[in-house]
């Protein structure tokens, strides 16, 4: 793993610098036929056939040997079978081999991304041989035999090596890298304490610094559930022992952590996917992706303050709170790393560069410092770790890719998006709610990168063929397909903090519904606000963030059932009117922000005059006894 690990990054690199070390050049495909090969055989060694399995089988080696040799042999004829059209006609070895390779890159899917995701991904690698007998008009497509199915998907441009692969080359291998250097240098620890020193003295900090924690950790992993499993065994029970219900502390972590993945600046992969397919530069997509992020976790500090106010719940012993200075102290070069992770990315647009920048300079201070020095042991870890995540992550992308060529080969992805559009009448809401029902259901069995490469073939076509800003769609898709980790029936996110928390999973997952209430709403008013993108004037951009923040502000307190400056909200009938007040001032609109203020205004000043007069009368009976 080690030596394949190290030879991939070296292939990222020598490519993305155009270095041509020992006058080693290839073309694209033989580039990206090279990272399989360094990366697709050892998920057989690593991810077990079947989970209750450990140990590495007969077929495990057989199918790594296999998958080696062809990943290898592809990549050595990748010159000749661009100017032959191997993708038509190949020779019969190689289209032998694109039969067997596509097996085995299933059988990887499998392994990496679960059964589910694989089943998806076969029937619709499947399709092109069926499209043009399916009696529904806008699913019908150009069919082809199987030997021109499986050349095309292994050996075109447009299937495996598409867009989703040439973009985990080009781009999401040095942030992944990044990221995992990050984290075993200590960058995960570092980001919690931080946490804990500028949030543990307020009531609920134990909940706070899971939010921020979580919402850090997050962004440094790209996955929800995998954060969940690390910064959960640490914050869930602190939030326990606090106060928090079991249920309630669960919910709290996995909804941060989901959140995480869909923070900037380091996002989950959807996000540079989403890069290549709109042809921008990744800071695009961070700067946009950064207002909905900041109003998501708005809206959960609010209810876990709420809840903390409620329930008398007060912050950390002052002897438990890190010092700020100290903590900055021993860990300023997180942020420095950070910092010129986002230099390298905005201001010399080198994106496929910058990570390795940053992780250079990681690295190198995290050695000279004595309390992150890592021996040989520790970096032959954290290396194996970069190749597993690798290996996982390209399996997945590879495999989605067969979506991609599928859809592409038969025409359906551009009939399907023109059909939609026609039979929705061209309203946005109804294309809106049925991208939002199609991206939670898949998001059941599949990655948030799976089921955005989906959707941004056949739904984010037709939501910006009526109008819908090209980035408000995309991201429409992705925070859809993040819902389905904290919402029911299949909630992995808020299943496994629910483990920890000992919670019942069901209860643990419609709390955190409520409590990542804001991610249902937010796409849609993205999508009909693009200021909350940046896209607008700086006047727009400022007036809509600030009526989504004072929006959310409301709105959540509402769930929570307290309002700074109001107290517990026992009243159901006032409660109801502060959640319509707050989706009144998400709706863009002056006449809805006017309305917004003028109810809340009102809702508070006659609970100060109520107030006033109870106090009053209290008074008036300890005089008159």
């Amino acid at each position: 793993m080690i030596v394949s690990t190290a030879v991939g990054i070296f292939l990222s690199v020598n490519m993305l610098f155009y270095l041509e070390l020992f006058g080693f050049n290839p073309i694209q495909n033989s580039f990206l036929y090279y990272l399989l090969a360094c990366f697709l055989p050892i998920a057989f060694l690593i991810f077990p056939a079947k989970k209750n399995h450990s140990s590495i089988a007969w077929f495990d080696i057989v199918f790594f040997v296999v998958s080696l040799i062809i990943a290898i042999y592809f990549g050595t004829q990748g010159e000749r079978m661009i100017m032959e059209g191997w993708e038509w006609n190949a020779p019969q070895l190689a289209t032998y081999f694109s039969i067997v390779f596509w097996i085995l890159l299933l059988e990887a899917l499998r392994r990496t991304g679960g059964l589910v995701l694989a089943i998806i991904c076969l029937a619709i690698s499947l399709y092109p041989l069926i499209s043009n007998s399916i009696p529904i008009s806008f699913l019908q497509g150009q069919s082809y035999d199987f030997f021109t199915t499986a050349r095309n998907h292994i050996m075109s441009a447009n299937s495996v090596l598409g867009i989703p692969l040439t973009t985990f080359g080009n781009l999401i291998i040095g942030f992944l890298v990044f990221g995992v250097v990050l984290s075993h240098t200590g960058g995960g620890e570092f980001f919690f304490k931080l946490a804990q020193s500028l949030f543990g003295k307020y009531r609920g900090g134990e909940a706070k610094v899971a939010v921020v924690g979580s919402a850090f950790f997050g962004m440094l992993s790209g996955s929800a559930i995998s954060n969940t499993i690390t910064t959960g065994a640490m914050t869930i029970p602190a939030m326990k022992k606090s106060g928090y219900k079991p249920h309630y502390a669960a919910a709290i972590e996995s909804v941060s952590s989901t959140g995480g993945t869909i923070t900037p600046p380091i996002m989950g992969t959807a996000a540079f996917l989403m890069a290549s397919f709109l042809a921008i530069p990744y800071f695009e997509i961070a700067i946009a992706a950064a207002i909905p992020a900041l109003l998501y976790f708005i809206g959960l500090l609010v209810q876990a303050d709420g809840y903390a106010a409620k329930n008398n719940l007060r912050g950390l012993p002052k002897e438990k709170i890190p010092s700020i200075w100290e903590t900055l102290k021993g860990g300023w070069f997180f942020i420095f790393s950070l910092v010129m992770l986002i230099y390298f990315i905005v201001f010399l647009n080198s994106e496929g560069q910058a990570p390795y920048y940053a992780t250079v300079v990681l690295f190198l201070v995290a050695m000279i410092n004595k309390k992150t020095r890592m021996n040989v042991k520790q970096i032959s870890e954290m290396v194996v770790d970069m190749g597993k995540v690798l290996a996982e992550i390209i399996c997945i992308i590879a495999g989605v890719g067969l979506i991609v060529g599928a859809l592409s080969a038969t025409g359906v992805s551009f009939s399907f998006s023109r059909e939609l559009v026609a039979a929705a009448g061209d309203s946005m809401f109804l294309i809106l709610i049925a991208g939002a029902i199609t991206s939670f259901i898949l998001g059941m069995g599949m990655t948030v990168s799976a089921v955005y490469v989906f959707l941004a073939i056949i739904m984010a076509p037709a939501l910006v063929q009526i109008g819908v800003d090209p980035i408000a769609a995309h991201l429409f898709v992705v925070y859809w397909a993040t819902v389905s980790y904290i919402t029911p029936p299949v909630a992995l996110a808020s299943f496994a903090a629910a483990g920890i928390a000992k919670s019942k999973p069901m209860k643990t997952g419609f709390t955190a519904m409520r409590l990542g209430a804001i991610t249902y709403l937010i796409p849609f008013f993205i999508v009909y606000q693009p200021a909350l993108i940046g896209r607008g004037t700086t006047m727009e951009i400022i007036v809509s963030v600030a009526s989504a923040v004072i929006g959310v502000f409301i709105l959540s307190s509402a769930l929570e059932g307290y309002l700074i400056g109001f107290g517990t909200i026992s009243n159901y009938l006032v409660r109801g009117l502060l959640i319509l007040t707050g989706v009144l001032m998400l709706i863009p609109g002056e006449l809805t922000d006017v309305i917004g203020i003028v109810v809340t205004f009102i809702i508070y000043i006659t609970n100060f005059i109520l107030t006033k007069n109870e106090k009053l009368e209290e008074s008036n009976k300890k005089e008159a006894l």
